[in-house]
């Protein structure tokens, strides 16, 4: 049983114009008993003006004589079969008006860094249209030269639960139809809390790629360090390369 809208301006018109229970009007309006007699005693919902659900039409006046006639009886909302199935409304997902702008970045994202994600799974996560996504993955968008991709989770259009969901079921889809992906896409495909608790793979640097068997240790040392080493410079006449004295002889005989 669905719950009326304005449930305790509802309760409060019951109470007033009604000999229902306590019970039967807190059942109806999904409200604790007690918080019922609280309207009925003026201790709840001062001030609150009663609804007629008979007027709103939620209730029809034969519902309301069984209850009142009968304490047992439950209200049942009146059946409306153009309300039927209006919360199971399927579309695009609704974007604020503020980040609308940010859709083009996002759709740019997912479909450079997640080509498996198909154009639908796309437009649910970002709430967008298939044109707009063709037109970004063909690049033949209006503004395609000034979009640069960010993260929708970044930018709030999605939560990250959500496209590790949608990622991990694209990957399950490729993997049935066995298409082989590369190293990088199974990277992709890496949901967060997997790739947090990976450790740092080591990575020798480029520039020395390919010399594994040589080596790098500390223990060479350049022939420069060991001549320099090896020279005594413990006598001052070589350390200082003084002359032979004849600068000494032409001064004493001046």
């Amino acid at each position: 049983m669905g719950k009326p809208i304005m449930a305790k301006a509802t309760a409060v018109w019951l109470v007033d114009n009604t000999t229902m229970t306590f019970k039967q009007i807190a059942d109806f309006v999904e409200m604790h008993e007690l918080e019922v007699q609280g309207i009925a005693d003026g201790d709840v919902a001062t001030g609150v003006k009663g609804f007629d659900p008979v007027t709103n039409n939620q209730l029809t006046q034969e519902e309301i004589d069984k209850a009142q006639a009968n304490p047992m009886h439950k209200l049942a909302l009146k059946f409306l079969a153009a309300a039927q199935g209006e919360e199971k409304r399927r579309g695009p997902r609704y974007t604020p008006l503020s980040k609308r702008q940010d859709r083009p970045a996002s759709i740019l994202w997912l479909v450079k860094f997640h080509p498996e994600l198909s154009d639908a799974q796309v437009s649910k996560l970002v709430g967008t249209t298939k044109p707009t996504i063709q037109a970004i993955r063909e690049r033949t968008h209006w503004n395609i030269s000034n979009i640069q991709p960010i993260d929708p989770v970044a930018l709030g259009l999605c939560k990250q639960s959500e496209l590790d969901a949608m990622v991990q079921k694209a990957a399950a889809k490729k993997a049935a139809e066995g298409g082989v992906m590369s190293d990088d896409e199974r990277r992709k495909l890496v949901s967060t809390e997997q790739s947090l608790g990976m450790g740092i793979e080591p990575k020798a640097p480029s520039a020395i790629e390919g010399l594994e068997t040589f080596t790098l240790s500390t223990d060479v040392v350049d022939d420069d360090e060991d001549t320099s080493k090896n020279s005594d410079f413990r006598d001052a006449e070589s350390f200082f390369n003084l002359p032979d004295g004849g600068d000494d002889e032409d001064e004493d005989a001046k």
